[in-house]
């Protein structure tokens, strides 16, 4: 089977590198600017323009042989929606050959069939534009008589102006949800595979993480664990802020308050009093000022003293730090600010020799294209800054790791900040815009229930490990409220607290756009109505719940799996196994946009769409009197089965322990 996928993957990739390929050429030879700026003159264009019918017919061709080979797929599943949309592209290019086209329009939110293509009406307004009398259902007719034949096409027929509705053929649909059943939930094809840093989470030392920390921790967890799951390679970057001024003044009071750390490392319990008292020591004491420069001297110069300071309050605060995220099952690589400090010296080099940086004020800075705010790259006291630091980090992740696709999981406001250093690495040369894909997963704060920056009752930033243990007191609640606790074993109530709190905590940051700063509440994230991780969590159970309550066995069910066929006669049934199939849609869609909100809301649509089917739709059937199991609708059972199995996929890429019972 590994054989098969591997070929099957190579073939698909030949396939888009060289649709990518001809697509060039074809926009070279439609593209008059593009022939001009390549120094083509009329009579090569001429010739140019008598092979674009041949290109035409080579890209509709691999289009199609390449939505065959994802049909045929041994084992990835595949969107319906980017195959439909591939068989519509090739019979709108043979519809139409040799002028520039739209798109093809291919929606699966169709009232009256499966899937539209609503294409037909601006191809007729673009033919117009170029003076060709047209009617946008003779267009749509004209597409259809182009559609090359699919299996997963049942039929299509024209309605209203020019709509081409889709109807998919059911025999094909209940074979892919039997494939889905027997080679697992699987990832639609990706394509090249990446080389991917995800930098998230990023605390600093000496300070312990709070409630400011749960988003960037939250969501690069998620997507690292989504770009994992398609198959890209994925370094998790943890860059702590550990280096810099600050650490002077906590070295000169560590120097104070524990003399003998060099032989008794201290335990300094409270990391945030600590901070504070040697803040206010900073602030206020001339003579403790003066000592803690000179410390960050000496530190800056590698002395073994200094660094073994420095290291003692590292690894107390990173212990701490990673309570909080074996609670969350979080897991990174930290590579802090103290990484990049030669790596820093180098690349000012580097943008010296190569003209990029000048001297102004005392200060090197570099003017990067597109940007009216410069890059300081020295102070004027010569130390580094954070830009120094950031263009050290973009270099190493591009240049030595050979990352190709780097993702900033951090707040909306470094947004400004962050293009200006990508913009740099371009310029400079470290990045290609054909080759490397750089953005900033952004985010927006998060909100007390009243509206205002979440913070404890005396105005101070509520600590991370506190929230933590309240989500865990407020889900052991609930769940003696519902009497979980006298059908739980203790070792179950454990991972039901656990499960419920943090998965409630995640899915309430991950179910809302990211963009938007959003409302923390635990009254509404426990709720087990509505779009929340409880009534998730509560469903899958009861899904799962099933197939033993008709005294099925995984096992059997398994066996099942390989011989049933999946009937999809009732509507709910059908509606169902649509909606599970709509699952590599969306993956396809969160790889584009790195927007979580979209999985929960699908996952919360295939939860109503199972709860539609079960409740119309027996599955087991008892004996009223004597509750003993008298029919099983194997078929049923296997979609109830598929449904589950497509929701713990979801749960995996979100962060979130589902549980067999609950």
């Amino acid at each position: 089977m590994e054989d098969e996928i591997a070929k099957y993957n190579a073939r698909v990739v030949k396939a888009e590198e060289e649709i990518f390929r001809l697509e060039k050429e074809l926009d070279l030879i439609e593209n008059p600017k593009a022939l001009a700026e390549s120094g083509i003159v009329s009579p090569i264009l001429q010739k140019l323009q008598t092979e674009n019918q041949k290109l035409l017919y080579q890209l509709n061709h691999l289009k199609k042989h390449l939505a065959e080979q994802k049909s045929k797929s041994p084992i990835h599943m595949i969107s319906l929606t980017s195959m439909i949309d591939d068989l519509f592209q090739v019979a709108i290019h043979q519809a139409y050959p040799g002028i520039d086209l739209p798109k093809s329009d291919v929606t699966s939110s169709a009232k009256f069939a499966d899937f539209q293509c609503n294409s037909a009406m601006s191809i007729s307004q673009k033919l117009k534009t170029a003076g060709t009398k047209s009617n946008p259902r003779e267009v749509a007719q004209n597409i259809v008589n182009n559609l090359p034949k699919a299996e997963c096409i049942e039929k299509v027929d024209i309605a209203g102006p020019g709509f081409i509705n889709i109807f998919l053929n059911k025999e094909w649909v209940s074979q892919q949800i039997f494939k889905l059943l027997n080679n697992g939930v699987q990832p639609p094809p990706i394509g090249k595979k990446r080389r991917a840093v995800v930098d998230f989470s990023s605390p600093n030392i000496a300070k312990e993480m709070h409630v400011g920390h749960l988003r960037s921790t939250i969501i690069g967890e998620s997507i690292c664990r989504l770009l994992e799951w398609v198959g890209h390679d994925v370094l998790r970057i943890n860059h702590l802020g550990d280096w810099g001024t600050q650490f002077g003044m906590l070295i000169a009071n560590l120097q104070d308050k524990y003399p003998d750390f060099a032989k008794n490392p201290p335990s300094i319990g409270d990391l945030q009093s600590f901070y504070k008292a040697s803040k206010a020591r900073f602030d206020e004491d001339e003579e403790f000022k003066k000592r803690a420069y000179a410390c960050v001297v000496k530190l800056q110069a590698h002395d073994p003293e200094y660094i073994k300071a420095w290291k003692s309050i590292y690894d107390v605060s990173r212990k701490e730090f990673q309570k909080v995220y074996e609670r969350l099952d979080v897991s990174l690589i930290d590579r802090g600010e103290s990484y990049y400090q030669e790596l820093m010296k180098i690349v000012v080099e580097e943008l010296g020799s190569k003209g990029y940086t000048k001297v102004e004020d005392g200060r090197t800075i570099m003017f990067v294209e597109g940007h009216q705010v410069p890059l300081t790259v020295i102070k004027t006291d010569g130390g580094f800054t954070y830009d120094t630091s950031d263009l050290a980090a973009i270099k190493q992740r591009l240049m030595d790791e050979k990352a190709d696709w780097l993702v900033y999981v951090v707040d909306n406001g470094q947004g400004g900040h962050l293009e200006t250093i990508y913009s740099a690495a371009f310029q400079v040369g470290w990045a290609n815009k054909s080759v490397h894909r750089i953005e900033h997963v952004g985010f927006g704060v998060v909100l007390g229930e009243d509206k205002k920056k979440f913070k404890t009752r005396s105005g101070e930033t509520v600590r991370l490990v506190d929230l933590l243990d309240e989500g865990i007191k407020r889900a052991e609640a609930k769940l003696k409220e519902k009497e979980r606790d006298k059908v739980l074993s203790k070792e179950e109530m454990e991972k039901a607290k656990a499960s419920v709190a943090y998965g409630c905590i995640k899915y309430a940051d991950l179910s809302h756009n990211r963009s938007h700063d959003y409302v923390f509440s635990f009254d509404k994230m426990l709720d087990d109505r509505g779009n929340t991780a409880a009534y998730l969590l509560y469903a899958y159970t009861r899904i799962r719940s099933i197939a033993r309550l008709a005294n099925v066995s995984e096992k059997e069910l398994a066996e099942a799996a390989k011989s049933t066929k999946i009937e999809l006669d009732h509507e709910k049934e059908y509606k169902l196994a649509k909606c599970i199939l709509k699952f590599p849609e969306i993956i396809l869609k969160l790889l584009d946009d790195l927007y979580l909100h979209t999985l929960c809301d699908y996952l919360y649509e295939l939860t109503t769409s199972f709860t539609e089917f079960y409740d119309n739709c027996y599955c087991v059937e008892k004996d009223r009197t004597t509750g003993k199991v008298i029919k099983i609708n194997k078929s049923r059972l296997l979609l109830c089965e598929a449904t589950a199995n497509v929701i713990s996929a979801g749960f995996h890429i979100l962060g979130i322990n589902p549980l067999q019972r609950m």
